[in-house]
């Protein structure tokens, strides 16, 4: 699996965090349409552009029964087969849409929903298979994706614990290496109180793998949010600059929207930092202002330092408040004047013991 952000980088030729800009519905039918949907991705700064790979027949039948209607939504009083009849990306525009993908410069990849659509993009090259989150618990086509031996992103849209595991588990064992979990929320378009990122961190702990976001929400701080808990790559659906139509338009990025939300994911990806506890050099400057050992009164040689001759006050010029009861009672070595910052050749000291003591950096500003 990828365990790193190097191999990450690598898989998708750009660095952290990656943008997957997900096509779907949204070229409303029209091949020129899609075209110009990949050419915004590219231009708007996308990683990478996604589409969908399905047919009406290939995602349920044709049917008047109850069980074929969407009741509530975003797509209520639809019939599954003809909301996926008007939603699909047709198999036949697929070879001229990577073909276009490659020549602006940005990679292309799909979500096949079934074998044949497996079967269409092996023959295209698709570099990567991204799992729906409806298809996650769909173990023939997670076997048949992983046999291709490409990296598999798996969103995990309204499964628990165990039906992921159970999905990551079987994709190991028939040879899946690259695998990215996707935490998801499969509700359209999804609110605030949908989320628990949380989950992020304990998908990340539990299978030591890549962790990224698929973003349904209509506001631009939950994906940056999932940054901060860990996710490493976005999915987040595009659709044109001032477009108004579209089956998924309510939770879409539009146009000059995308290069705005990946500017917030580049930001909060460099707030998180290092690896390792840091402090940028540029807080150097800022030492001065610390507390530092002070003479209050006029000091004369061989006299003891005491409380009512020495303070911790600011600015950070003197020896570091840490050690101020270490000298209280030693004799000063030389005489200091009232608002000179005491340091240590001010009071007989070893070499070595002086090495060990902790200045202020600016304690040695003149």
């Amino acid at each position: 699996m990828i365990e790193n952000k190097k191999d990450i980088s690598k898989l998708f030729k750009k660095n952290l965090p990656i943008l997957i800009a997900e096509i779907s519905a949204n070229h409303n039918g029209k091949l020129e349409q899609a075209k110009k949907l990949i050419r915004c991705a590219k231009i708007n700064g996308a990683d990478a552009v996604k589409l969908q790979t399905y047919s009406p027949d290939t995602m349920t039948i044709k049917s008047d029964k109850k069980y074929f209607k969407i009741n509530k939504g975003l797509w209520k009083g639809y019939k599954l087969w003809d909301l996926y009849n008007k939603a699909q990306t047709p198999f036949q525009w697929h070879k001229e849409l990577f073909s276009y993908a490659k020549k602006q410069g940005i990679l292309c990849f799909s979500t096949p929903f079934d074998e044949t659509a497996v079967d269409l993009l092996e023959k295209l090259k698709c570099p990567i298979y991204k799992v729906s989150s409806f298809e996650m618990t769909d173990l023939p086509l997670i076997k048949k994706i992983t046999k291709t031996g490409k990296p598999i992103i798996i969103s995990t849209g309204m499964a628990n614990l165990q039906e992921i595991e159970t999905t990551f588990n079987y994709a190991k064992k028939n040879g899946a290496k690259n695998i990215i979990l996707l935490y998801c929320v499969s509700n359209y378009p999804s609110k605030i109180s949908d989320f628990n990122l949380n989950n992020i961190r304990i998908l990340k702990e539990k299978f030591n793998c890549t962790i990224g976001f698929s973003d349904h929400s209509k506001d631009h701080t939950v994906a940056s949010s999932a940054i901060a808990a860990g996710a490493e790559i976005v999915e987040k659906h595009i659709a044109l600059e001032n477009q108004r139509v579209g089956y998924d338009i309510d939770f879409s990025l539009k146009g000059k929207e995308i290069k705005k939300f990946k500017n917030i994911l580049n930001s909060t990806y460099k707030l998180l930092g290092k690896d390792f506890f840091y402090r940028n050099s540029s807080e150097k400057e800022s030492l001065q202002f610390r507390r530092s050992i002070f003479a209050i009164r006029n000091i004369k040689k061989g006299e003891k330092f005491t409380k009512k001759n020495i303070k911790r006050i600011r600015p950070g010029y003197g020896l570091s408040p840490i050690y101020y009861e270490k000298i209280l009672n030693k004799k000063s070595a030389t005489q200091i004047f009232k608002g000179e910052p005491i340091r240590t050749q001010h009071f007989h000291i070893s070499k070595k013991k002086s090495k060990s003591l902790l200045f202020n950096s600016s304690s040695k500003l003149k």
